[in-house]
């Protein structure tokens, strides 16, 4: 997949939004003149999806850009490999307090990026074979909204609403149109019509059905406006009105068919998790694809554990670990130059 990142933030390269007592054990490091070479190990403690591993590398390519070549070795994992309990996904092997001030940025990225691609993971493989599109920017920080859709993608989501987190991926966002814009025209075909007229030919005509009246009506009425140019047509009632149902997915695909539009898809969204997408796969609705917001957002951060396995070749750990490096066939050499700006 193509990698398009940028240079880490100054808060993260200058240890501004690192866990303080890294930055002061690096100073005691500095005034006593300790600098060994280390092993750092870093895993999590439960099966999951990694992400964030290319990030963790972009960062160290940067922070150790000034190492002595050959004073470093970097392996690693990638995004998008499937991880169990306790699998080194990182092994650092260099100066101490040339990157000791970073593991806190290295875990927060690996933590809440893999958390994100698992629970795509999840939505996807209840909704296998119909696809899943990220739509869960709305419920974060908008300054990590690429980050969130990018692990979404990671996670095997086919688009991302965020033109940030779909460029992340080397993809075009995916969309279809608010309901403020149906709300302004005061009609759906209105605004249907005005989206075909108005948006770039790439953009597929989906249009959402569920403003002012009736989904099937609503669906006929645009498919009857746009005719072989309308792609699909999105199913969101709320909460409010029952939500979208299988039964609404049967009807709203009769009718259509019925009326000659059966190329036009159906794409449901709202709310959705695993269980809702089982529901509507065990009741045969004949939905196309879903969009996914909370479930991919909200999920629990998983907890990365940082440790040193060696201090100048001696194998060391703290107590309940075991000393030296953890047998783990399937890392992979990291080139860090590939990572640097006007690298990947």
């Amino acid at each position: 997949m193509p990698i398009h990142r940028s240079r880490p933030s100054w808060e993260i390269l200058s240890g501004d939004s690192a866990d303080v007592y890294f930055a002061r054990a690096e100073k005691i490091l500095e005034k006593e003149g300790l600098d060994p070479v280390v092993t750092m190990e870093v895993f999590a403690r439960q099966d999951a999806v990694l992400c964030g591993i290319d990030e963790a590398k972009n960062l160290l390519g940067h922070a150790l850009a000034e190492a002595p070549d050959g004073d470093v070795i970097v392996e690693a994992l990638d995004d998008g490999d499937e991880i169990g309990p306790k699998e080194v996904v990182l092994r650092i092997t260099a100066r101490y307090r040339a990157f000791g001030l970073y593991e806190t940025a290295i875990l927060g990225m690996l933590a809440q990026s893999t958390g994100w691609a698992t629970a795509a993971r999840e939505v996807v493989r209840a909704a296998a074979p119909e696809p899943i599109i990220s739509f869960g920017a709305r419920h974060v920080h908008p300054d990590i909204t690429d980050v969130l859709d990018y692990a979404a993608i990671i996670g095997g989501c086919v688009g991302a609403s965020t033109p940030a987190g779909a460029r992340l991926a080397g993809l075009s966002p995916t969309g279809t149109m608010p309901h403020a814009l149906v709300l302004i025209f005061g009609d759906t075909v209105d605004a249907a019509v005005a989206f075909d007229r108005d948006m770039e030919p790439d953009v597929p005509r989906i249009v959402l059905v569920d403003t002012f009246k009736d989904e099937a009506e609503e669906s006929l009425r645009v498919a009857e406006a746009l005719g072989k140019r309308l792609y699909g047509i999105r199913l969101d009632t709320p909460a409010e009105r029952g939500r979208v149902t299988a039964d609404l997915v049967h009807e709203v695909r009769a009718r259509l068919d019925l009326a000659g539009h059966g190329h036009v898809r159906i794409v449901v969204s709202g709310g959705l998790s695993p269980d809702r997408i089982r529901y509507f796969k065990e009741a045969g609705a004949p939905v196309d694809s879903f969009a996914v917001g909370s479930y991919i957002s909200g999920a629990t951060p998983i907890d990365f554990t940082a440790d040193l396995k060696e201090i100048d070749g001696r194998p060391i750990a703290k107590r309940g670990r075991i000393p030296g490096r953890t047998d783990s066939p399937r890392l992979r050499s990291v080139r860090l130059a590939d990572w640097r700006e006007g690298g990947r």
